[in-house]
């Protein structure tokens, strides 16, 4: 897990490969906080991102997943949220594939959490096991920037 603000992206130690995601021209923090819902994917990338509005909620209705080919790099547009985390590494562990790659764990046991304003971004690795959207004090709706990235280009 990495996390940084878009506002000083220098100071989050990304990989090349992740840097040049996020300070790709067409995806500035301005530019996404501008776009409509939808998916996006740059001419010849093997990576996307999807943009759009969810609503936070406690905690402890939230589902904690997973993923073992995709990194995703969660970005706050507008909006705060609170995303629970463990670093352990979830892969093996009794979990549901709701979708391809979407893996929803059973048992999670997370151990850490992050608030996340708006040009706040945090990166869950393959096997890293996350619950996004907790409220923080309220339910509230978030505008976020999910970046799913495959892990043969990390």
């Amino acid at each position: 897990m990495i996390a940084g603000n878009m506002k000083i992206l220098d100071l989050a130690t990304l990989p090349k490969s992740l840097y040049d995601i996020l300070s790709h021209p067409e995806f500035s923090l301005e530019k996404l906080q501008a776009l409509p819902d939808g998916k996006y994917q740059p001419e010849g990338a093997k990576w996307f991102c999807n943009v759009g509005d969810s609503q936070t909620s406690p905690a402890e209705t939230r589902h904690t997943e997973f993923h073992k080919n995709y990194l995703d790099i969660q970005l706050i547009l507008e909006g705060e949220e609170i995303i629970n985390y463990s670093l352990t590494n979830a892969i093996g562990q009794s979990a549901v594939e709701k979708k391809p790659d979407l893996y929803i764990l059973n048992n999670p046991v997370l151990t850490n959490g992050i608030l996340l304003r708006a040009g706040d971004f945090v990166t869950f690795y393959p096997g890293e096991p996350h619950q996004a959207l907790c409220m923080v004090k309220a339910p509230a709706t978030v505008r976020k920037a999910v970046f799913k990235v495959p892990k043969e280009i990390i």
